[in-house]
């Protein structure tokens, strides 16, 4: 192979990785077109010019990912995320116990939830306890335990604790990243392992996120999700965006935008996955 495509192929595994966050060398090999020999042998040459950092059978992107606050987040995807959380507070039923993660994206659904009646909320963020804490018609429980300033999230074991003594007829959870074989992807395992335990708390489980969270993984901790969850999130997703959900079974409902006249959602039904 001529040395200029070598090069061509080089800065296209550091793009996947850096899109990514991490990456087989099955995966490269098949997106390159090559064996998964050459393919090593390219991620030595990355490594060597210390472009690229090694893992076991993959590679990560030196680029580093950092993980932005929720102050930082709240005005990405801004439409997106009303529509979305709009769609959510329409399926929460009066008289109804939720439960909503922390997230720009929750924090809009708890907003939405202010008209609620009769509907008891527990949380572990702290935009999710403001919104409607001067609402008498919504009861409001505080999941504490230690916060993390950066998502304005609490986490440990006395949030896991309060945990173990509620159940939900939903539950609302937010993602850094989510794909259809991991789960969500998240910064710290502390939050990952309270959404697992968010999720098995729950009668039906929430995904909420926007089109630039889906398939991306830009971190290393993972919240492995149960069958049957729905994944939520906006009408111009694309396709490839979408089939890895639909193809393992995974319902996904993608809500339109709020401006366009009889709005609503359209969804894409797969069954359990």
């Amino acid at each position: 192979m001529p040395p200029t495509a070598s090069r061509a192929r080089r800065e296209e595994i550091l793009q996947l990785a850096n899109t990514t966050g991490l990456a087989s060398v099955e995966e490269l090999s098949q997106r390159c077109g090559v064996t998964a020999s050459t393919l090593r042998r390219d991620l030595a040459r990355l490594t060597a010019d210390g472009r690229l950092a090694r893992t076991y059978g993959g590679a990560m992107a030196l680029t580093a990912h950092p993980e932005a606050s929720l102050r930082q987040r709240t005005g990405e995807a801004y439409a997106q995320k009303r529509a979305i959380a709009r769609w959510a507070a329409a399926q929460v039923q009066q008289g109804e116990t939720v439960l909503l993660d922390a997230g720009s994206t929750v924090g809009a659904l708890a907003h939405e939830l202010r008209a609620a009646k009769d509907l008891t909320v527990a949380t572990t963020g702290l935009t999710a306890l403001h919104e409607p804490a001067d609402v008498e018609s919504v009861h409001v429980e505080c999941l504490g335990g230690t916060l993390r300033p950066l998502s304005q999230a609490f986490v440990g074991p006395l949030t896991e604790a309060a945990l173990e003594r509620m159940t939900f007829d939903r539950v609302f959870l937010s993602a850094d990243g989510v794909t259809a074989d991991g789960g969500i992807c998240e910064a710290d395992q502390r939050q990952t392992r309270l959404k697992e335990l968010m999720a098995r708390r729950a009668a039906h489980v929430y995904v909420l996120a926007h089109t630039e969270k889906l398939g991306r993984a830009p971190f290393h901790a993972w919240a492995a999700l149960p069958p049957g969850w729905t994944l939520v999130t906006h009408r111009t997703a694309l396709r490839d965006q979408v089939t890895p959900f639909t193809d393992r079974g995974i319902r996904v409902v993608q809500v339109e935008p709020l401006e366009e006249p009889g709005g609503g959602a359209s969804q894409s039904q797969g069954g359990d996955a």
